[in-house]
């Protein structure tokens, strides 16, 4: 719950992108840290099958967000969150 929170507080409060990046992907290693533990306490293999899942879609944010930060860096030399925004056509 403590992964989560600080994740989501960065979320929420940081301006560069690759922070925000970073955060988001501490929430998501908060989820699969909360789907074992579960997993484990009830005796079935339920929670650590979704935490894998949670794994191949954090892979693929993984690839999809770095792109975009990249994108975003080579155009305007800034990876603020504020700046985003002025991709718009």
């Amino acid at each position: 719950m403590i992964l989560f929170t600080i994740g989501a507080v960065g979320v929420l409060v940081r301006r560069n992108a690759i922070v925000v990046f970073m955060c988001v992907e501490l929430m998501l290693n908060a989820t699969n840290l909360a789907l074992v533990t579960f997993s484990r306490q009830h005796g079935t293999l339920d929670g650590q099958i979704a935490a894998f899942f949670v794994m191949v879609v954090a892979a693929a944010e993984v690839v999809v967000g770095l792109a975009i930060i990249v994108s975003i860096y080579s155009t305007r030399r800034t990876t603020s969150v504020d700046d985003a925004s002025l991709l718009k056509l």
